[in-house]
């Protein structure tokens, strides 16, 4: 990953400050973080042995250390809805995940307006933002920044669907050719479309910006 130059930083400073106020505004907590260091440092300061902790699918969350700082600590429950195998198990993970006390993930974009914008399949990663874990943290890299909703929307579309479906072979035409076709294949990456305007409850979502380029 390039290092981010003084100059880009103190750019991306002032937009987060911004972002951060407008974010207030929708009853959720905004902060910046020069490096994704730092931003681990930060959201470990909020969190408490024996917490439980689950996760969406994010290279965000794995790209900043986050994941791997959280596991290495030794000290949170960690709830891996890969680990869950049968069906019973499966079930039970769904549950406790339900009532974890941290949900991270990341946004497929953020608008300056402090809008989240997210498009997903299953949509597990969305019910837990929507409801559920007390806590939900958005890691957000400033390439994930966008002017408004409908280029939020283009931006997942052409850059973040593809990347993803590549990724994971999904077999949809974005993976085939690279190019959203507005598709309803079997692996559809864009089942739900969410746009997180506002929060009832004061503190729960917690969004992260930090002065580098993460995940897709």
């Amino acid at each position: 990953m390039a290092t981010t130059t003084p100059s880009v930083l103190a750019a991306y400073e002032a937009t987060a400050e911004s972002v951060i106020k407008k974010l207030a505004r929708h009853n959720m907590d905004g902060y910046f973080c020069p490096t994704s260091a730092d931003a681990v440092e930060l959201v470990t300061s909020w969190m408490h042995e024996g917490d439980s902790v689950t996760w969406g699918g994010s290279e965000t969350f794995k790209e900043t250390g986050m994941k791997a700082a959280l596991d290495g600590a030794g000290i949170y429950r960690m709830l891996d809805r890969a680990t869950a195998t049968t069906p019973e198990e499966q079930r039970q993970m769904w549950l406790d995940r339900n009532v974890a006390d941290w949900f991270f993930m990341s946004a497929n974009a953020l608008t300056t307006n402090g809008e989240l914008v997210n498009i997903d399949g299953n949509s597990d990663r969305l019910s837990l933002l929507l409801h559920g874990p007390e806590h939900v943290v958005v890691l957000v890299g400033m390439n994930k920044l966008v002017a408004d909703i409908d280029a939020g929307v283009k931006r997942i579309r052409t850059i973040t669907c593809p990347l993803n479906a590549s990724r994971l072979h999904t077999e949809t035409p974005c993976d085939l050719t690279g190019v959203c076709a507005e598709c309803h294949a079997p692996k559809c990456m864009c089942c739900n479309i969410v746009v997180t305007r506002h929060s009832r409850h004061e503190g729960r979502i917690r969004v992260v910006l930090i002065g580098e380029d993460l995940g897709y």
